[in-house]
C-alpha cells in the first residue's frame, strides 16, 4: 500500500505575523490534509483558522507531541500516513524540525519510506542570520547554553574565539525570562571589538534587530525580558 506525505508546516514566530507568514501553496495544503502531528494543540488550531481552513476543525485528527507524549512509540503518529493519509506536521512556531522535537517524527518517516515535503515559512535562526550582517556562508546554531553561569561564562568565550578562529557566525538562544541574564553575560565575557547581533520578536510588531560591537552594546540598555530573541556572536579572523 502507498503511504502518504508528511508535509512539513511552518507556523508563525509571533501574534498577528500571519500575512508575513503565509504562502498560497500553504493555505492549499492544509485544506487538503485532515491529520496534524502538533507540538501544542491550542496553537495549532489557532494557525489552521488564522490559514484559513475550510474543514470543520470538530473533523480534524490531532496527534499532540507535546513534551508529555515524547519518548513513547511512534507507532500511533503514524497510522494515517501508512494508510495512505497525507500529514501535517506543526511546532509550536516557526519551521518543525529545526530547534523543535519534530525532527524525531521526520526521521521516523524517513526509516518508513515515507515522502517529506518541506514548506516554506518564517525560521527565526535564518531571519537573524539574514539581518545580522554576519557570515552567512558558515554558522553553527548552538541552542541553549549552560544555565550554571560560570559554565556560561566559559561556553561564551569559547563561541568568541570559535568564531574569530574560523570566521563563523554563532547562534544560540535563552528561556525568555532569563534573556537579560544572558546578555548580561555575554557582555561580561567578551571582547570590546566582538560583534554581537540582538534579535528580537522577529516578524512581531516590536521586532528588534540590531548589531554592534560589544563595547557599543555596554553602552545600550535593552529589556529583553520574556521575548523570543536569537543571539549571534561574530569576529572575523
Amino acid at each position: 500500500m502507498q503511504t502518504g506525505t508528511l508535509f512539513l508546516i511552518p507556523v508563525p514566530l509571533t501574534e498577528n505575523a500571519a500575512n508575513k507568514s503565509f504562502t498560497a501553496y500553504l493555505g492549499d495544503t492544509v485544506n487538503a490534509i485532515g491529520t496534524y502531528i502538533v507540538e501544542n494543540e491550542k496553537t495549532a488550531r489557532k494557525f489552521l483558522k488564522e490559514a484559513g481552513i475550510k474543514i470543520p476543525q470538530s473533523e480534524l485528527v490531532i496527534h499532540d507531541f507535546g513534551k508529555h507524549k515524547r519518548g513513547n512509540s511512534l507507532v500511533p503518529f503514524f497510522k494515517e500516513l501508512m494508510t495512505g493519509k497525507d500529514v501535517g506536521l506543526m511546532s509550536e512556531a516557526g519551521c518543525p524540525g529545526v530547534a523543535d522535537p519534530g525532527a524525531e517524527i521526520v526521521a521516523e518517516a524517513h526509516k518508513r519510506g515515507i515522502k517529506v515535503v518541506p514548506l516554506v515559512g518564517p525560521s527565526s535562526i535564518l531571519l537573524a542570520l539574514m539581518a545580522s550582517g554576519f557570515n552567512g556562508q558558515s554558522f553553527v546554531f548552538h541552542g541553549y547554553l549552560p544555565i550554571d553561569k560560570a559554565e556560561r561564562g566559559k561556553k561564551i568565550k569559547e563561541l568568541e574565539q570559535t568564531a574569530q578562529k574560523n570566521s563563523q557566525t554563532q547562534l544560540f538562544i535563552e528561556t525568555p525570562f532569563r534573556n537579560n541574564h544572558l546578555f548580561e553575560d555575554i557582555l561580561k565575557n567578551t571582547q570590546l571589538q566582538t560583534l554581537l547581533c540582538v534579535a528580537c520578536n522577529i516578524t512581531g510588531a516590536d521586532e528588534y534587530i540590531r548589531t554592534m560591537s560589544i563595547g557599543q552594546w555596554r553602552k545600550e540598555r535593552v529589556d529583553l525580558h520574556k521575548k523570543p530573541t536569537i543571539f549571534l556572536l561574530y569576529r572575523e579572523a
